[in-house]
């Protein structure tokens, strides 16, 4: 793999990997038209929530399978779950436990989790099965149904919750103020006023295949992410048909529909100075940046930070440190920063297999991986990362990260709480401290040497 710099573009060459169907493909079932939602709550219905404390095990294998170059973490405890058929309720984590490792697993016999979005004391889970779970305190708190496909997106805004779907519909849910419980589907991205106002101008439409035109404010394929600048009051929307779609908060107007990339967007981020990344099964990372134009706003192209032969899966950024990271399908996670002028930091080799999620908090950054670890790094004040431990657990590939600040967590002592979404059907929680000590034998450099990547429904598209 060559790898040479200009203009802040990273171009890397070398031949696109074919990838397997660990993810199965959803069913035709799933991708129905009909919008019947129902709220329900499900603490009657079969769930579990297991704690475990970590604990250090002395001579701990080298983790050949997942990261040849250090030590496996020391955290690798099992949630009970793996070694019963049964499935049994258990206690909440009391506050004696250790500083980090793993405080609990959820587990629902329903299908893989595809997404996660927490806020505050509240974990949002989405899955194959149509339902969006509610938990609280690893405890089934609610929870509502859509009949618009597969979950693979969720952000929240207050008291409302964007979900997109694999039918390519984009969900809007407002919390009761009666009954926090209780989630009601309030409207529908676009709207329905909109798409009629729309679908009277044949110029508001556009051709997707041969004799198949769409509205260009609908998104007609997998709402693959999605992501909010709250500040600006908008949404913003990728898709696997490969546009950027972006949102006004305040009437759900759609007000750009931008052909971003030459295959399906995987990925969305909103950053710093009205910047957004997109990331695509093309292989590119682009820089978007909101200008204004005339009487409104508009995005423009302003930079590829990178251009490759293998898919770009996940992107994060790091608002405090103003660092950009994008994670692959060949196993690597690259990295801009900002006060580089976006120049290309480096390269960070962690997985075997596809980096499917990234997550990035304080001077960490976590990657979730088909190998079904989760790395964790750290970025001291020279830009130089170090891997601190590596998260072992689960028994699928990890495909959805989100973190909060941990309650116990001070300036001394910063802790995060990690949520991990897994397609072993279940969600792990981990607590993990700033303050861990570094593994040993691990050196940050650029890879030679391409990874085979086993695994995808459609090549390119998570």
């Amino acid at each position: 793999m060559g790898i040479s710099q200009g203009g802040g573009t990273i171009v890397m060459e070398h031949n696109r990997r074919k990838f397997g169907d660990l993810l199965r493909s959803s069913d035709p079932s799933l991708l129905s038209n009909h919008d019947e939602e129902e709220d329900y709550n499900n603490h009657h219905r079969k769930s579990t929530a297991s704690a475990s404390s970590p604990r250090y095990a002395p001579g701990t294998p080298t983790s050949g399978d997942a990261s040849p170059n250090y030590l496996m973490s020391p955290w690798n405890q099992p949630s009970p779950y793996m070694k019963s058929p049964w499935l049994t309720s258990s206690s909440y984590i009391n506050d004696s436990l250790a500083p980090n490792g793993l405080i609990g697993s959820i587990v629902r016999e329903e299908g893989h989790v595809y997404s996660l979005a927490a806020a505050g004391d509240l974990l949002y889970t989405g899955s194959d099965s149509k339902n969006i779970r509610v938990w609280k305190n690893l405890k089934e708190f609610t929870g509502f149904k859509a009949a618009s496909g597969l979950v693979k997106a969720i952000v929240i805004s207050a008291d409302r919750i964007f979900t997109g779907h694999q039918d390519g519909k984009i969900r809007v849910w407002k919390v009761s103020s009666r009954d926090p419980r209780v989630h009601r589907r309030v409207g529908s991205l676009p709207t329905f006023k909109d798409y009629v106002k729309s679908s009277v101008n044949p110029k508001n439409y556009v051709e997707v295949r041969r004799h198949r035109n769409v509205l260009r404010i609908k998104h007609f394929d997998a709402v693959s992410c999605l992501s909010l600048n709250e500040e600006r009051g908008l949404l913003y929307s990728g898709s696997w048909d490969k546009t950027l779609k972006v949102w006004r908060l305040s009437d759900s107007k759609c007000l750009e529909s931008i052909d971003a990339h030459d295959d399906a967007i995987n990925s969305v981020a909103c950053g710093f100075d009205s910047l957004v990344f997109t990331g695509s099964a093309d292989g590119t990372v682009k820089v978007w940046r909101r200008e204004l134009q005339g009487r409104g706003t508009k995005h423009f192209l302003m930079q590829v930070l990178l251009k490759q032969e293998n898919a770009v899966t996940s992107i994060a950024v790091n608002q405090e440190s103003a660092v950009i990271y994008c994670g692959s399908s060949d196993g690597l996670v690259n990295f801009w920063e900002r006060e580089k002028h976006l120049s290309h930091g480096g390269v960070l080799r962690g997985h075997k297999m596809a980096v499917l999620c990234l997550a990035a908090a304080g001077n960490l950054v976590f990657s979730g991986s088909a190998d079904k670890n989760i790395c964790v790094w750290s970025k001291d004040d020279g830009g130089v990362h170090t891997c601190l431990a590596v998260l072992t657990g689960h028994a699928g590939p990890v495909k959805c990260l989100a973190v909060e600040e941990d309650e116990e967590s001070d300036k001394q002592d910063q802790r995060w709480t990690v949520y991990s979404g897994s397609l072993d059907n279940s969600v792990k929680v981990w607590r993990v401290s700033e303050n861990l000590p570094r593994l040993n034998g691990y050196t940050p450099s650029y890879s030679s040497s391409p990874v085979t990547v086993t695994m995808e429904r459609r090549k390119g598209h998570y």
